[in-house]
């Protein structure tokens, strides 16, 4: 097989990924290579197809400064587990990895409905808490402050705009209390494009942000985007724990939810700010859902841009200060 499928892969990648199918397939031809897309990754992706089956290759892209060093040991023992696709192959030099590829249907055609996800989504938290715990990299709090310092530092906004933001996390980290010791392995990122459904059950892949963590954090990404109603929250925490969940995990709850909202506000206004911007941002006010929906059909705001980044970078902080309805990432 040629490399005109990798054209978009540097040298070195390009390598990496004929040694990793070379390692995994030996002499079986190779019939198909497809580029996958979706979510807000830099990775390439890969459906292979070879021997009757199909596989992903997956490439990983330049690393932030953030990555994670822990990606591939999360990522093998959720697929011990059966929580994330088999895995056939990783390297964790090159950053290249070979799994299953799972023939999805929508999320939205859950067997059972919203409910029956909802607490299917509970299940797959639990079992996680029951893995060999992934390695620790760094702890919540600092990381989603570190994204937003960098944030503060493009000079996307105009001075002082982001001082009600910088306050209520500077509130919220003295009010957030989590024992590291009692850590759980976590996949970090379970939005909806990283959660596939095979017409039976949950998988969660894409695993560049998975080391041990308050597993809160897991909780509130998939209520806020997967889990929209105080029906299917409750399903769902009652799912995982295997009880109602008490008062004092409520409140804790809230907290780590406004720190998860904050670090997909850094994600996307760090994307935005990767084009230069012709001033600064005078402003936080940010539309609705039902007004940025319409921007985006209407073509004023195109998915993925910086504009469009811009716009749901400042949606995430509304919500990390008001409670507002997030953006649902990657739909």
């Amino acid at each position: 097989m040629g490399n005109t499928h990798f054209d978009a892969l540097t040298d070195a990648q390009c390598e990496a990924a004929q040694a990793a199918l070379r390692h995994v397939f030996g002499t079986v031809p190779i019939d198909a290579v497809t580029r996958l897309s979706g979510g807000i990754t830099t990775a390439a992706a890969f459906r292979i197809d070879a021997g009757g089956r199909r596989y992903v290759l997956r490439v990983e892209g330049t690393p932030s400064p953030l990555r994670n060093p822990h990606q591939y040991v999360s990522m093998r023992i959720a697929s011990e587990a059966g929580i994330a696709p088999r895995l056939y192959y990783a390297d964790e030099g090159s950053r290249v990895a070979v799994i299953d590829y799972i023939e999805t249907q929508p999320l939205g055609s859950f067997a059972g409905g919203p409910l029956a996800r909802a607490q299917a989504l509970g299940e797959l938290r639990r079992r996680l808490d029951a893995t060999p715990v992934f390695p620790f990299f760094v702890d919540y709090p600092a990381i989603v402050a570190r994204l937003w310092a960098h944030v503060c530092r493009t000079g996307l906004f105009a001075a002082s705009v982001l001082d009600p933001v910088n306050e209520r996390l500077a509130d919220i980290s003295d009010a957030y209390v989590w024992d590291s010791a009692s850590s759980v392995s976590c996949h970090n990122d379970p939005v909806p494009t990283n959660v596939l459904y095979d017409g039976e059950r949950l998988w969660l892949v894409d695993w560049e942000s998975a080391y041990r963590n308050d597993p809160l954090v897991d909780v509130a990404i998939m209520c806020d985007h997967l889990a929209r109603a105080p029906d299917l929250e409750k399903a769902l925490l009652q799912a995982w724990l295997g009880r109602a969940p008490d008062e004092a995990l409520r409140a804790r709850l809230e907290l780590v939810r406004a720190l998860t909202r904050l670090y997909f506000a850094g994600v996307f206004l760090s994307a935005s700010a990767l084009v230069p911007h012709a001033a600064p941002d005078p402003s936080l006010a940010a539309p609705t859902l039902p007004a940025l929906a319409q921007a985006v059909d209407a073509g004023r705001l195109k998915f993925g841009t910086p504009a469009h980044n811009h716009v749901v970078g400042k949606m995430f902080i509304a919500s990390f200060l008001n409670g507002y309805a997030t953006p649902v990432v990657g739909v």
